[in-house]
């Protein structure tokens, strides 16, 4: 992936998980093949977060550009109500510039002050949902989501869903199995979508206590399009065919090769969602030679064809 400059709004009475569970996955990212350049700056070179730590040498609101992410942790609103006006300006500055914008449950209230909200679906931590209706009435204020992006534009809800949403700004950016690598690292789980109801198959099914079941599954999810065959997987893990799909199914549910599918169709509903490639394209990515092979199964999974899918923007 390209450079990608993010921009981490330190404000006045910062709460700490805002700032650092989004900069944590962002910053392990990085060691995955992620390419984000980040930086923390402010109106003021200090600041202080709700939990009484200082921080220091922070760097003046730059000039934002094209392809930048300004990044706005939630500030404990008990504490600081009121965000400078300067710093407002600076985010609708950015805006114009073509930057895009991840708010952290009460950082939404600077992107509502600065009018990047409007029109918009977005949501915050759930104490202060009424209070944006009322604030931003133009806004689409959701109460229902762990996350949502609209345009330009992503907001979380409470504190830890920053991480949540990190965890999906690399997914579009590196792909799911980067996204699921972040999370074993942090040991944290990945959502595929906002909804906070479907665990990423990357890790789902990874609850159980078998190691040889969890080295094929890594196997798998490490480079999923290829042509794995039973016996090359029960290779690999020093087992016979029969004891690794015996152990494997009483493990997940599933065989190994059920499991790859998973693997591989989930993979292309996130580039069916986040990409323009060609349905043909997608295949191939997938590790599917035969397009018309994939669109059956994707339609037996879903009920759509692929294009259909695409097109319901689910």
């Amino acid at each position: 992936m390209p450079v990608s400059r993010v921009h981490v709004l330190v404000l006045p009475a910062v709460n700490l998980l805002d700032l650092s569970g989004p900069v944590q996955v962002l910053h392990t990212a990085n060691y995955y093949g992620g390419a984000y350049e980040i930086g923390f700056v402010a109106a003021d070179p200090q600041e202080r977060s709700a939990q009484g730590l200082a921080l220091a040498a922070l760097a003046p609101l730059p000039r934002a550009a094209a392809g930048d992410v300004v990044l706005i942790p939630g500030p404990d609103l008990t504490q600081r109500l009121d965000v400078d006006p300067a710093t407002i300006e600076w985010v609708r500055r950015a805006e114009a510039a073509g930057a895009s914008f991840v708010s952290i449950c009460t950082g939404a209230l600077v992107l509502g002050d600065a009018g990047l909200l409007d029109g918009r679906r977005c949501t915050s931590h759930w104490s202060v949902i009424e209070p944006m209706r009322a604030r931003y009435p133009a806004a689409r204020v959701d109460d229902s989501v762990l996350f949502v992006r609209d345009g330009p534009v992503a907001t979380s809800a409470g504190v830890a869903s920053g991480i949540d949403l990190a965890l999906a700004m690399v997914e579009a950016d590196l792909g799911p199995a980067v996204a699921a690598a972040v999370a074993r690292e942090l040991v944290v789980y990945v959502r595929r979508n906002g909804s906070a109801a479907p665990l990423s198959p990357f890790l789902d099914r990874r609850d159980h206590l078998d190691p040889v079941v969890h080295r094929v599954q890594q196997l798998l999810a490490d480079d999923f399009a290829a042509p794995h065959t039973l016996t090359d997987l029960a290779r690999a893990v020093h087992v016979s065919v029969r004891a690794l799909t015996g152990a494997f199914v009483a493990a997940t549910g599933m065989t190994p090769l059920q499991y790859q599918q998973d693997l591989r169709l989930s993979h292309a509903e996130t580039l069916l969602a986040t990409t323009d490639r060609p349905v043909e394209r997608i295949a191939r990515d997938c590790g599917y030679a035969d397009a018309r092979h994939f669109r059956r199964l994707f339609t037996h999974r879903h009920g759509l064809s692929p294009r259909a899918f695409r097109a319901a923007d689910i």
